[in-house]
């Protein structure tokens, strides 16, 4: 864990008191804000998302992270497409907060990167800058250890390309067993205390014209709604959660995300209080409205431990 000065975005919205959801914006294409000269897409958008479809034969479902032994499929569970509205946050960002909706949005965070490309830089200077911004925007937050980054970009041969596939990136097992693998000799001490885990997302071509991200409020998904998947690594066995669609969620975006934007995603809450609203199913998804040849998303997501 680092000891960096702490950052202070120029707006963090806590968890109370809440003020009241504000009107959807309209559909429309932002021409005032571009992208290498493509509008962004603004206001409620209808598009399909991929939720979780069970394996035909009935076995566990699972998926390898890397290539796959041979003779094994990627995964064994398929996608259902459905239909959902999926509405815009931007311009009410404080109606939702990480402790009622498992997801949050900080704006004007600074941040001194400059290679995107380096994991040694983003280790040593993204990094502490992450600590220090979940500690000023957790309440009760007292130590935070980040145990890994993705980046994910939408062009052809990319390591990782965005995930267009409903899910949550922890379940209560998993969560567990990341304590005991990065923390082993406190592990048991840590575990009677409150844990969370908390994703931090934001772009690095902002704003985002192509696959923006899916947020479901939480509170929304029912814990029938999520299916425990192996989560298959070369060394180890985690698990993840792949998600049924239910018409009683409530699905969101934050439409143009630029590079000082920052979205929390909280993946896992041990607080029971909370327990209906410590997970947050998201997905990438395909806008319709997406001016063609726009510029693919990139994003970096960084995945926290959150004790206290």
């Amino acid at each position: 864990m680092t000891t960096a000065s702490p950052i202070q975005p120029t707006s963090i919205h806590g968890s109370t008191p809440r003020p009241a959801i504000q009107p959807i914006l309209s559909s429309s294409l932002d021409t005032s804000t571009k992208n290498t000269g493509a509008a962004v897409p603004r206001g409620p958008v209808t598009a399909s998302l991929n939720f979780y479809k069970a394996p035909a034969d009935g076995s566990k479902p699972f998926n390898y992270v890397e290539k796959p032994p041979e003779g094994e499929p990627q995964r064994n569970y398929g996608d259902q497409p459905t239909s959902v509205t999926i509405n815009d946050i931007r311009g009410r960002e404080s109606s939702f907060n990480l402790q009622d909706n498992a997801f949050q949005a900080l704006e004007g965070v600074p941040s001194a990167v400059t290679d995107w490309t380096s994991d040694a830089h983003i280790r040593d200077v993204y990094y502490p800058e992450v600590e220090a911004l979940l500690l000023n925007s957790i309440p009760g937050a007292q130590r935070v250890l980040l145990f890994d980054h993705t980046i994910r970009r939408a062009e052809k041969d990319a390591h990782r390309a965005p995930v267009a596939r409903v899910h949550v990136d922890q379940t209560p097992k998993s969560a567990d067993q990341r304590v005991r693998f990065h923390l082993p000799a406190e592990a048991d001490a840590l575990l009677r205390g409150r844990v969370r885990i908390v994703n931090v997302w934001r772009p690095l071509n902002g704003p985002v014209v192509s696959f923006p991200l899916a947020v479901a409020d939480s509170a929304t998904a029912r814990d029938e709604d999520l299916v425990g998947v192996e989560h298959r690594y070369p060394d180890r066995t985690g698990e993840t959660a792949s998600v049924r669609h239910h018409e009683g969620q409530k699905w969101y975006y934050w439409s143009g995300m630029t590079n000082d934007e920052r979205l929390l995603l909280k993946c896992y809450d041990s607080d029971e209080a909370v327990a209906d609203r410590g997970r947050v199913p998201h997905t990438a998804f395909t806008d319709e409205r997406t001016p063609e040849g726009a510029p693919g998303r990139q994003s970096i997501e960084v995945r926290a431990l959150v004790f206290g």
